[in-house]
């Protein structure tokens, strides 16, 4: 969750000069922005997030049509930050090697990410809970380093966990236990996320930026909500358990049906992850009370979204992201805030480098000046209108084990994330890129970077599952088309990266 002096988390975009006029007239001042960082995998109509769906999305505009760019935490992250495609801040999985939160990272992109320009209009800044996964390692720069152009630092080392975890905290280390009282992460963001909006100078606008780790692996639930959900299983829709025919060969490797074990695992999963999420639905009223308290809640951004989708038996794939599909791409948005009319919902496409253009847009930045490939998506929130693009690029760098996984070594190395029965969730053959297209038709395209040189297209509009793979049957005049627009966004940078008509 973001909040921008107005509660919302910031990404640059371009805004057109009515809308920069709009928003000083209606904020009289650079508004504040808050941003929380959306469970992943959850629908908003099933939701255990019901007060954010009520505080957030009934009180502001629901987006049905969110996107990343890249299904997978830090390279997501990564965009979220700088408003930029993976190939251009060239950070592609969760290593150091692939530029995670690496010295590349830090002494390039990093520095001109949103919160530095933030900084430069004097907002003042909270940054709380997990950033990039390999953030506070030693070759990383410890926990001494901080980002530039967070003044309050409260940083997760490493991945996600719930207790038993190490913060650095304004460039010093801070060790906690097993405590839910002391140490349970949702909470101890929450709680100081509260005391920075109380300690505040109300001469400055604030952006506040939440990530915790719900509902990330090891899912800790608090105490109270450890037997929520009994009974509950994940959503049987259209491609749940289905075979991955005519797909590329990691998800035709899949055995479908899955066990019997495969399925109770997905869906015990499933409700560990919801009940993790009641403690971040806490935190969202939280944080909105207290702005309604200080009197800031209706000159607050309020931002609500995730870093990747996620799935929960689809394909025959037991539990993750990193696919193409729509599961794995799709993210909740929901935003509310100064000109936002409630209960909207706004079908144009949005994606999450679009988030730091809207936040500096938000702030007043020339958007001009600022290296993003991203849009602002202000004037869509507030004016009603904007140009919804009509195609745009999501790319995966797939990662595999240069041995092969003593469980499966019938399928040989460069697998990665196995569940038994030889169920591999990415591989060096998952490197991809699509073209995916809402306006003109509902269609995705996909290449891989693979020894068959596969191709996947889906109509959307006749398949929303994405159960059949037309490449076969179409005029070959349209995968020529789209071929093009996909080598185009696959080199674009900053405003070649917008012009996509």
């Amino acid at each position: 969750m973001s909040l921008h002096n107005t509660y919302f988390p910031g990404v640059p975009t371009e805004a057109s000069q009515a809308t920069a006029s709009a928003v000083s007239s209606v904020f009289r001042g650079a508004p504040a922005v808050v941003l929380k960082l959306w469970p992943r995998g959850c629908s908003p109509a099933v939701t255990p997030m019901k007060k954010a769906r009520a505080l957030i999305g009934d009180a502001g505009a629901f987006f049905s049509n969110a996107f990343t760019v890249t299904p997978l935490c830090c390279p997501s992250r990564s965009s979220i930050l700088t408003g930029r495609y993976p190939h251009n801040h060239q950070v592609h999985n969760n290593s150091l090697t692939g530029n995670c939160s690496s010295p590349a990272w830090q002494k390039g992109p990093e520095t001109l990410a949103f919160p530095v320009y933030l900084n430069k209009q004097f907002y003042q800044t909270f940054y709380g809970g997990k950033y990039l996964n390999q953030y506070g390692q030693k070759e990383a720069g410890e926990v001494s380093y901080v980002p530039p152009g967070w003044d309050q630092w409260h940083a997760l080392v490493g991945n996600s966990q719930y207790y038993n975890y190490c913060l650095s905290v304004n460039g010093k280390e801070e060790k906690h236990g097993d405590s839910y009282e002391k140490d349970y992460l949702t909470n101890l963001i929450t709680n100081r996320s509260l005391e920075f909006l109380d300690k505040r100078s109300p001469q400055h606008p604030f952006f506040m930026m939440l990530a915790p780790p719900a509902p990330h692996s090891p899912w800790a639930a608090a105490p109270q909500y450890q037997g929520a959900f009994n009974g509950t299983k994940a959503p049987r829709d259209g491609s749940f358990n289905k075979p991955g025919k005519d797909k590329h060969w990691l998800l035709r490797q899949a055995v479908s049906p899955m066990s019997d074990t495969s399925i109770a695992f997905l869906d015990n999963a499933f409700r560990k992850r919801w009940q993790t999420l009641l403690s971040v639905d806490d935190m969202v009223e939280k944080v909105v009370k207290k702005l309604e308290d200080l009197q800031l809640l209706n000159s607050t951004y309020i931002f609500y979204t995730s870093d990747h989708g996620y799935h929960s038996g689809q394909f025959s794939l037991p539990i993750d992201k990193r696919q193409l599909y729509e599961f794995d791409i799709r993210v909740p948005l929901m935003v509310r805030g100064p000109g936002i009319k409630p209960k909207q919902t706004l079908k144009a496409p949005v994606l999450n480098i679009d988030l730091a253009p809207t936040f500096l847009d938000i702030a007043g930045v020339n958007l001009s000046l600022v290296n993003v490939d991203g849009e602002s998506f202000l004037p869509h929130m507030t004016l009603g209108n904007g140009t919804a693009r009509p195609y745009f690029l999501v790319a995966h760098t797939g990662e595999g084990h240069a041995e092969a996984d003593p469980a499966c070594p019938k399928l040989g190395p460069g697998l990665a994330h196995c569940f038994p029965d030889c169920v591999c969730e990415d591989a060096c053959n998952n490197t991809y890129a699509c073209v995916r297209t809402l306006t003109e038709n509902n269609l995705q395209y996909c290449e891989f970077a693979d020894s068959e040189s596969f191709v996947e297209l889906y109509n959307l509009t006749s398949d929303p599952h994405q159960l059949e793979n037309i490449v076969k049957k179409v005029d070959p005049a349209l995968l020529q088309a789209m071929n093009l627009k996909l080598i185009k966004l696959q080199s674009c940078a900053g405003i070649t990266c917008r012009d996509t008509k």
